[in-house]
């Protein structure tokens, strides 16, 4: 697929199913949130895999970091929180690994993993597959980071979901332009 088409024609894909990407797709869709922008080359980009079974203990400790968070949580919520992970035949956690840098802030550096996330979520377009990025309040908690066991400096950043596409994603309609580009003149 042309860069261009991938750019324009993605879109987030809310049902996914089996299969998930596979062998040298899954590598060329990996190897692509490798090539984000990266000031100070610090690659701040940490990802982690999960699938199969592991989808339903990613779904546990969603649901147990919620309830730690708050034990009066109504059982509905955690049960959505276990089905969460099972959206999707694979699931990629999305972490910044913050370093200490003089001239590279924080900002930058979990700015790196979203344009890492969306060169993921366009590789897996541009092989036939599909994604959504999701987050939720859970995903910032203390209580799911250290279930995940993310060190201390890192920071987790949400949800990919990648899989099949069940059916067509909707295409977003078309902004115009003009709503969001305009010529800057200086005062």
């Amino acid at each position: 697929m042309d860069a261009l088409d991938a750019l324009l024609g993605r879109s987030s894909a809310p049902r996914l199913t089996d299969p998930a990407p596979q062998g040298d797709a899954r590598e060329r869709i990996f190897r692509a949130a490798l090539r984000a922008p990266d000031h100070g080359r610090l690659r701040p980009w940490r990802f982690l895999v999960v699938e199969g079974q592991q989808r339903e203990r990613l779904g546990d400790a969603l649901a147990c970091a919620m309830q730690a968070r708050d034990p009066q949580t109504d059982e509905g919520v955690l049960a959505k929180l276990r089905g969460n992970p099972l959206r999707a035949p694979l699931v990629l956690l999305m972490a910044a690994r913050i370093s200490e840098h003089p001239k590279v802030p924080a900002i930058e550096q979990q700015l790196s993993v979203a344009c890492a996330a969306q060169c993921i979520l366009l590789a897996a377009h541009a092989e036939g597959f599909g994604g959504i990025w999701r987050s939720g309040a859970i995903a910032w908690s203390p209580e799911l980071h250290a279930a995940l066991g993310l060190a201390a400096d890192e920071q987790l950043m949400g949800f990919l979901y990648i899989g099949t596409p069940a059916a067509a994603a909707p295409r977003p309609p078309e902004a115009a332009l003009t709503d969001h580009f305009r010529a800057w003149i200086a005062p």
